[in-house]
């Protein structure tokens, strides 16, 4: 032990280990991911001899693996061919979550510019409300939302879902900062040079707010691709459900499908999150930022 320690200062040897807890931490988070895609290919046949005892309520022990013995492709063909409902879910999950998106970005940008660039009577706590709003569950919201939508006659509608989604307050504080990080002596440079407030927002704000702006779309989408209570609350009509509610309507005789819902639905979310964890780890590390 005393020649390792000489070999290997305690400088070289803490990296080592970071990295060896890290890894085993990602490991167990992405061993559920990879045993949902391994049994997406699972026969109806080896389901059963899986997952028998917990499908048919008996007893015995589970046989969990992460790639089936003999793979198959029919779990996918049932679910793209025989399976329309999902479709039409799927359908619904883009709708509502691009319209949500659409609208935050209309009404979060200048909001959030707002906040950052202006200042006006009661600002602070104002901002201090929408943070209080941001904190709180659903559940405490569920009842006043319910009860406006319903004066607005648009409950079992799409809308019911898009709507305070948004006007969510969030990617109005995550914007807000980024807006904030902004160099002052820019903007008066900008406006001593003839630019009006307009020309300001959209030639200096959003380029140089991008990143806020990118990393507030990707987590308004995946809040609004994820959600089940507002669906089950606002919408009756199950035509109109997203597919964040097909899983848990699935039944027991059909849980090879539910493998392969899983993965579709959770395709998106994932590309998008590969695609943009630049920007996510920039929305973090500004939000964190105390003035």
């Amino acid at each position: 032990m005393k020649w390792l320690r000489e070999r290997m200062p305690e400088k070289k040897i803490l990296p080592h280990v970071r990295r060896l807890i890290l890894s085993v931490i990602c490991l167990f988070i992405w061993l559920p991911l990879l045993m949902m895609a391994g049994n997406s290919f699972l026969s109806k046949g080896e389901m059963l001899s899986r997952f028998g005892p917990v499908l048919n309520g008996g007893t015995g022990a589970v046989k969990v693996t992460l790639f089936p013995d003999f793979p198959t492709l029919s779990p996918f063909v049932e679910l793209l061919l025989d399976s329309p409902g999902f479709f039409v879910m799927f359908w619904n999950s883009c709708l509502q979550t691009g319209a949500v998106l659409f609208g935050q970005m209309l009404v979060a940008v200048p909001a959030a510019w707002a906040f950052a660039m202006y200042s006006f009577p009661g600002k602070k706590l104002l901002f201090m409300g929408y943070i209080i709003l941001m904190i709180l569950p659903f559940q405490v919201l569920m009842t006043p939302d319910y009860f406006v939508l319903n004066q607005l006659h648009i409950l079992d509608t799409h809308l019911a879902v898009i709507l305070p989604g948004i006007f969510s307050t969030f990617p109005v504080f995550i914007m807000t900062q980024f807006f904030s990080s902004i160099p002052p002596s820019l903007l008066e440079a900008a406006r001593l040079d003839g630019a009006g407030e307009g020309a300001v927002f959209f030639r200096i704000g959003i380029p140089m707010g991008f990143p806020g702006i990118m990393s507030a779309g990707i987590l308004g989408f995946l809040e609004s691709w994820n959600a089940i209570e507002a669906p089950m609350a606002f919408l009756k009509n199950r035509t109109l459900w997203p597919l964040s509610l097909y899983l848990p309507d699935i039944t027991a005789d059909k849980v090879s499908v539910a493998w392969v819902a899983s993965v579709a639905a959770m395709a998106p979310p994932l590309f998008l999150f590969l695609a943009g964890q630049s920007f996510l780890e920039q929305g973090i590390m500004v939000s964190g930022i105390k003035e």
